[in-house]
């Protein structure tokens, strides 16, 4: 149970620094503190609501992701590289796929609802 509580402080700290440091990050926070209620307004059934909400904090977590590729390659390398910025680009590439698939999940409840 204590392995799981340090687990738990770990996770927050990594919240909260991301949240004081990256825009990126606090950009899609504030999505996901409107989108939640918002979420429970437009989906239909509990399973719209779960992927609503699975959507946000999917790209939250792809943001997470690629804001520590992001800072690990600025420290092993700060001078630019063309291969480290190969490096980040697929994983800003990999953030990019989850905002599509959170803009299709929100389109298709959208959609759902207004039909």
């Amino acid at each position: 149970m204590h392995a799981l509580y340090l687990a738990f402080l770990n996770s927050w700290r990594g919240l909260a620094h991301g949240a004081r440091t990256e825009r990126a990050i606090r950009l899609e926070l504030v999505l996901l503190l409107l989108g939640a209620p918002l979420a429970l307004l437009l989906g239909a059934t509990l399973w719209v609501r779960v992927a609503l909400l699975a959507s946000l904090l999917l790209m939250l977590c792809a943001e997470f992701l690629n804001t520590a590729i992001e800072k690990l390659c600025d420290h092993l390398h700060p001078d630019h590289h063309p291969r480290i910025g190969i490096v980040k680009d697929l994983a800003s590439a990999g953030t990019f796929s989850a905002q599509g698939i959170a803009a299709l999940v929100w389109i298709a409840a959208l959609i759902e609802r207004l039909v």
